[in-house]
């Protein structure tokens, strides 16, 4: 009878341990530096913030053309080549077609456009359950991605990319 009791109360603790650690007010950040490609002079930070079940995502950058810009998260976590193209395509482990973020069927990497102003400055922000930093889910999992910022627009029709332009700026979503 003992060892039941004990085994018992050893189940209890372990499941009491478990749920005050998985608390919702749990949160996880990354913080990210951008990386100049193309002979480009782009720099800038980028922070995800998981909270409650969700990513918030901002991006600032400087030394932009003044205009819009196109920024994706890509397959790979690999800033190595010059032009940034290391990072392979968009991020879509869901296979869907390339589109605008929230707007019929898009990518999971399809983060989308934003302006830099006349001085080349942008910043952009997103917050969405569709992703998740280290929880091992491969269709919501940000962690060895890359994140690429574009010298043009995305048109959110051309598949699969976008059309947006070569990569100006990368980083490597690790932790």
């Amino acid at each position: 009878m003992k060892k039941i009791t004990l085994s018992i109360a050893l189940v209890l603790s372990v499941m009491i341990g478990c749920k005050t650690s998985s608390s919702s007010n749990d949160s996880k950040k990354l913080d990210l530096t951008f990386e100049p490609k193309s002979n480009s002079t782009v720099s800038g930070t980028a922070t995800f913030t998981e909270k409650n079940g969700k990513v918030t995502f901002v991006a600032k950058l400087a030394g932009l053309t003044p205009g819009a810009h196109a920024i994706h998260i890509h397959e790979k976590s690999d800033c190595s080549a010059a032009d940034g193209s290391s990072t392979g395509g968009h991020w879509n482990p869901t296979f869907k077609k390339h589109g605008k973020w929230g707007v019929g069927e898009h990518h999971k990497g399809d983060i989308g456009n934003f302006t830099a102003d006349e001085k080349g400055n942008g910043t952009i922000t997103i917050t969405t359950d569709e992703w998740c930093i280290g929880c091992g889910d491969a269709t919501k999992d940000i962690i060895g991605k890359g994140l690429i910022v574009h010298q043009g627009t995305d048109d959110f029709v051309t598949q699969p990319t976008g059309n947006a332009g070569g990569r100006v700026a990368c980083s490597a979503i690790i932790k």
